[in-house]
């Protein structure tokens, strides 16, 4: 099997609960909860398809959604979210929780968000900004909180079709921010290593076509390789001890 990347996104209701009054001090405590939120749609897609799936909850019961997803989940070498380290993958776990679920896979998470604050000074780290930064646009207009009431209240079909295509568009933008991100993130798997290559292979795409461009010394001695893949022209650093077998087979 090849390896499988997914990217996904969620979108979830908001709680309801008694108050006395509106006020920007009022504090709400557990007990004033009436409807605690849930996820109200989950869309999805594979690296190397172009399909945007899309799974969404039965008038506020996410039960058959989260089964569903479980089986798409499960089968991830990488998931790619954005804010989901936080957000989306903690969501997802606690659904599963309460669903009955003993546990779930570990996931190997990359998170867009984490990447853009740790590697990058823009604007701003939402992913709609980084979006049109990069010039790919940004998210889809919601038209406001309105859309949340119409699914909730009134479980309108317009509303849950709306929220999706918002959903999809959060997905695809996601995969093209990831992609145009990835070369300055250490990679989460060697995929050179997982296709059954070398570990000189290129780690972002498995690429054997490579040329040495330097050696980096650390402070303490130790020495690694600067490498640059000639297909995705991607660099990468390998230790010398795995430089000099690579070398010792390239001679054979």
């Amino acid at each position: 099997m090849g390896f499988k990347r997914l990217y996904f996104d969620i979108e979830t209701s908001y709680e309801i609960a008694w108050v006395w009054r509106p006020s920007f001090k009022t504090s709400i405590s557990f007990d004033q909860i009436i409807k605690q939120s849930a996820i109200i749609c989950i869309c999805y897609k594979w690296q190397g398809s172009d399909k945007v799936h899309h799974l969404t909850w039965d008038k506020g019961c996410d039960k058959e959604m989260m089964r569903k997803f479980y089986d798409v989940i499960k089968d991830a070498d990488e998931v790619v979210t954005h804010n989901g380290d936080n957000f989306d993958i903690k969501w997802i776990r606690t659904r599963f929780l309460l669903q009955g679920y003993k546990s779930m896979p570990e996931l190997k998470s990359i998170d867009t968000l984490k990447i853009s604050r740790q590697k990058f000074k823009f604007d701003s780290n939402r992913l709609d900004a980084i979006g049109k930064i990069l010039g790919f646009g940004g998210k889809k207009d919601t038209g406001g909180i309105q859309l949340w009431h119409d699914i909730i209240q009134k479980n309108s079909r317009k509303a849950m079709s709306d929220m999706v295509a918002y959903c999809k568009r959060d997905v695809e933008l996601l995969e093209k921010v990831f992609l145009k991100l990835e070369g300055f993130a250490k990679p989460k798997t060697h995929l050179g290593v997982y296709s059954g290559g070398d570990k000189a292979d290129c780690p972002y795409c498995a690429g054997y076509d490579v040329k040495i461009k330097d050696r980096v010394v650390s402070a303490s001695g130790t020495i690694k390789i600067r490498m640059k893949c000639k297909e995705c022209e991607k660099h990468y650093l390998i230790p010398l001890k795995v430089y000099n077998d690579w070398n010792i087979k390239k001679l054979k």
